[in-house]
């Protein structure tokens, strides 16, 4: 249970900075390559940080006899697979337009940036909500 907790606490740490560091990244203006390769660096590095720590919460908690909230966190890692498959080749191809002075391509990649900010805002209330009601 001691591994349950740790890579619980590593979860929370990673999405909650993740959080944290996204939303300022909203004051970049996304109008240059360099702007849209830094915010798309950032949630490469997070999804991947999001995979391992939610794997790892999945596996300690089915070690700990915690099926349900291991099933959870097993879904955590494979929505942090899909997002990373979705979000940071629409990234790159929105970045690539902003070179190209392509007009959409700002507002585009700040909706991206902005939905991917609130689907993990989202994971976060559902991890905490899950460690509060089955904690019982």
């Amino acid at each position: 249970m001691f591994a349950a907790l740790f890579f619980t606490v590593a979860l929370l740490v990673t999405t909650a900075y993740f959080i944290m560091g996204s939303i300022p990244l909203l004051v970049l203006k996304h109008d240059t390559p360099l702007d849209a390769r830094f915010v798309r660096g950032f949630f490469n590095i997070y999804y991947r940080a999001a995979f391992v720590t939610a794997a790892a919460t999945a596996v300690s908690f089915a070690f700990a006899g915690r099926p349900g909230l291991a099933a959870g966190a097993a879904a955590l890692a494979l929505i942090a697979i899909a997002l990373r498959k979705k979000v940071i080749p629409k990234m790159d191809a929105l970045g690539a337009q902003i070179q190209s002075n392509y007009m959409d391509a700002i507002p585009g990649f700040r909706r991206t940036h902005i939905t991917a900010i609130l689907i993990n805002l989202a994971q976060l209330v559902a991890i905490v909500w899950s460690l509060i009601a089955l904690s019982r």
